[in-house]
C-alpha cells in the first residue's frame, strides 16, 4: 500500500491525536512493565494519554520557524484516512525526527519508513549535516527501532536508569 504523504493540516488534528494514542498504547504498557507501576505513575502523573495528547498538540501547533530552528509535520493518508504522522525539527546543522506514530491497523506496511524518509529528506534539504531520532529499548518501541533501522539510522546503545525516591 502506497500512502499519500502530505503536509499536516489543522483539519487532521483529531485523527492524528486518535491514531497517536492508539499507536502509543503498547509503548506505554511496555514502559509500565519495565519500570513498574510506582515509577510509571510518577513519570506520567495520572494519565499518560493526557500527557501524550498535550505533546502531540504542542508539536502540531509548533510548525513554524523560531530563532534558529524550524518544525515541520507530515501525515500519511490512505483512502482519505490519516493513518500516520511524523515531525522533524531542524536546529543549526542537526535535525531530529521528533515524533512518529502509525495507526496500529496500518503498522508493518512501510508507512512509518515512508514518513521517516520524508522527514529525513526535508532535514537534508534544509541543510542539516546529521539527523537523529530517539526511541526506547523496550519491547513496546521495537516497531520504531525497526522503522529507523530500515530508514538507514544507526543505533547507539544508551542506558537510562530510573529509581523511585
Amino acid at each position: 500500500m502506497q500512502p499519500l504523504i502530505r503536509d499536516y493540516s489543522p483539519a487532521d488534528r483529531s485523527q492524528v491525536i486518535d491514531l497517536s494514542l492508539r499507536a502509543w498504547e503498547p509503548v506505554h504498557e511496555s514502559i509500565e512493565r519495565v519500570l513498574g507501576q510506582p515509577i510509571f505513575e510518577l513519570l506520567y502523573e495520572e494519565d499518560w494519554r493526557r500527557r501524550q495528547e498535550e505533546e502531540v498538540t504542542a508539536t502540531l501547533e509548533d510548525g513554524q520557524t523560531v530563532a534558529d530552528w524550524q518544525t515541520k509535520v507530515w501525515v500519511a493518508e490512505v483512502e482519505g484516512r490519516v493513518v500516520g504522522l511524523v515531525s522533524a525539527v531542524s536546529r543549526n546543522t542537526r535535525g531530529e525526527v521528533s515524533l512518529l506514530a502509525v495507526d496500529p491497523d496500518y503498522q508493518g506496511e512501510g508507512i512509518g519508513t515512508a514518513l521517516t524518509e520524508t522527514a529525513t529528506e526535508w532535514l537534508r534539504e534544509s541543510g542539516m549535516k546529521i539527523a537523529w531520532v530517539e526511541t526506547g529499548g523496550d519491547e513496546g518501541h521495537a516497531p520504531g527501532r525497526r522503522t529507523y533501522e530500515k530508514a538507514g539510522y544507526t543505533r547507539l546503545p544508551i542506558a537510562r536508569y530510573f529509581k523511585k525516591l
